[in-house]
C-alpha cells in the first residue's frame, strides 16, 4: 500500500513501523467489515421469503401465532375460498348424512359446477365433496338451501360465525364467492375461517381427499398442493378476474400445523411451498395439553389413596425459534395430607426460553383423594412428615 493509498484513510506521512501497525488497523477494520457483511447476508436468509401476494399471512393453528404477514387485514375478494365458511356452517348445523333433493325451482349458477339437475338427490356430504373438491358454485347454493332457505339468510349466518370466530374485515353476501361489492374479507380472517374449519374432523377429511367416486360423479381436488407440499392437508383454491388467484392451504409436519392464506398471488403455490419451508426450518411449536398426563402425581399422606395424579389446568401452545432452548419445568410437594380436592392447584409448570420463564400454568389434582380414618397416623410419623411439608421436587424435560 502506498503512502497515498494510506492518506485516503486518514493518515499521512507514514513510514517504517508506523505504517505497519496503521496497516494491521486497516487490516483489522475490512476484517470486520466482511463479518458484517457476512451477518448481514446470514439474516436476509433467515428472513421470510417475500410472497407475490397482495396480502398474504401464515399462522400457526393451535396458538394462532402469526409468523408472516403482509396486509393481512386488507378487505379483498376472495373468490371460492368464501366456500371454506360456507361449509363450516354447513357442518355447524350437523347432519352430514342428510338427503336433499334439488327441486324444480332450483336457479341456475354461474361458474364452476358439478352439474346438479332437478330431481338429483345428494346427501350433504356427497355436497360438501362437492362443494370443497370442484368448487362447485350449484352445490353452495344446494347448501345453502338446504340450511337456511335461501342464500340470503345463509349469508347470515356466515356473518354471525365469522364475526363468533373474531373476525373484523369480512362480510358475505353469498355461499359461493362470486365477486359482490359487500363479498370481501382479509388474509387474516381467513386464516381464522380456516384454522376453526380444520378442527372439524369432518371438513379434515373432505379437504384433505385428493379424487373421489361419489353420487355419480367423480371429484377432484384441485389444490396441487396435495401433490407437491409435503404435510399439505388443505384447504381450498379460489379465482375470478377480479379477485385473482385465492388460496388457503394447511400443512402438519412435526407436531406444528400451519395454515398458509394469499390473496391476489399469481405464484400462489410456490409462495405456500416457499413460506412453509421457511417456517418449518425456523420455528417449531411447543404444546402442553390439558389431558396430558406426564407430569406425574404426589404421595397422599393418610388417603384412601397413596398418590394424587396431577395435570395442567389449560392447553398451552407457542412458537419458538428453533436456535433457543425450550425447557419444561415443573414443581411438585414431595406429598400431601389428605383430603385432596379435585382441581386443587398441586403446583406449577414453567416454559423456560433460554433460561428465562416465558408462562406459568398451574398443575392441578386429577381428582379426589378421601381421608382413611381406619389407619390413624402416628406420632413419629406426624412428627417425620411435617419436618418436610415444605419439600419440593424439581422436573426438567426439552420441550
Amino acid at each position: 500500500m502506498t503512502k497515498r493509498s494510506v492518506s485516503l484513510f486518514g493518515y499521512k506521512d507514514l513510514s517504517g513501523a508506523a505504517l505497519r501497525v496503521h496497516r494491521k488497523r486497516l487490516t483489522v477494520l475490512l476484517l470486520l467489515i466482511s463479518l458484517l457483511t457476512a451477518n448481514a447476508a446470514l439474516l436476509q436468509a433467515s428472513a421470510a421469503p417475500g410472497p407475490s401476494a397482495n396480502a398474504a399471512i401464515l399462522m400457526e393453528s393451535a396458538s394462532g401465532a402469526v409468523l408472516y404477514e403482509k396486509n393481512p387485514d386488507k378487505r379483498m375478494l376472495i373468490a371460492s375460498t368464501t366456500k371454506i365458511l360456507t361449509a363450516l356452517v354447513v357442518l355447524d348445523k350437523g347432519g352430514a348424512d342428510e338427503k336433499v333433493k334439488i327441486g324444480a325451482d332450483f336457479p341456475a349458477v354461474e361458474g364452476s359446477s358439478i352439474y346438479l339437475k332437478p330431481g338429483d338427490e345428494l346427501t350433504v356430504k356427497e355436497l360438501l365433496y362437492g362443494l370443497l373438491l370442484e368448487s362447485g358454485n350449484d352445490a353452495a347454493v344446494a347448501l345453502a338451501r338446504h340450511v337456511a332457505g335461501d342464500t340470503g339468510r345463509f349469508a347470515e349466518l356466515m356473518n354471525a360465525r365469522a364475526q363468533a370466530l373474531g373476525c373484523k374485515n369480512s362480510h358475505f353476501v353469498n355461499p359461493h364467492g362470486l365477486d359482490a361489492k359487500e363479498h370481501y374479507s382479509s388474509a387474516r380472517d381467513l386464516a381464522l375461517i380456516a384454522r376453526e374449519a380444520m378442527n372439524n374432523e369432518t371438513f379434515r377429511e373432505i379437504v384433505s381427499t385428493k379424487r373421489l367416486n361419489a353420487a355419480g360423479r367423480y371429484f377432484r381436488n384441485h389444490n396441487k398442493l396435495l401433490w407437491t407440499c409435503p404435510g399439505a392437508i388443505g384447504v381450498k383454491t379460489g379465482f375470478t378476474e377480479s379477485a385473482g388467484r385465492s388460496l388457503v392451504s394447511c400443512v402438519e409436519r412435526e407436531g406444528m400445523r400451519l395454515i398458509c392464506v394469499t390473496l391476489s398471488a399469481p405464484n400462489d403455490w410456490n409462495d405456500h411451498t416457499s413460506l412453509y419451508d421457511w417456517a418449518y426450518g425456523a420455528y417449531r411449536c411447543v404444546r402442553i395439553a390439558r389431558s396430558e398426563a406426564s407430569f406425574g402425581s404426589v404421595h397422599v399422606v393418610s388417603g384412601v389413596s397413596d398418590a394424587a395424579a396431577v395435570h395442567p389446568e389449560t392447553d398451552y401452545a407457542a412458537v419458538f425459534p428453533k436456535k433457543d432452548n425450550v425447557d419444561v419445568v415443573w414443581e411438585l410437594p414431595r406429598f400431601v395430607y389428605a383430603p385432596v380436592k379435585a382441581g386443587s392447584r398441586a403446583g406449577v409448570v414453567r416454559i423456560m426460553q433460554n433460561g428465562q420463564a416465558v408462562q406459568e400454568i398451574p398443575l392441578i389434582y386429577d381428582g379426589a383423594v378421601k381421608l382413611d380414618t381406619s389407619v390413624p397416623l402416628s406420632l413419629w410419623e406426624k412428627l417425620k412428615w411435617s419436618l418436610s411439608s415444605g419439600d419440593k421436587q424439581t422436573f426438567v424435560r426439552s420441550a
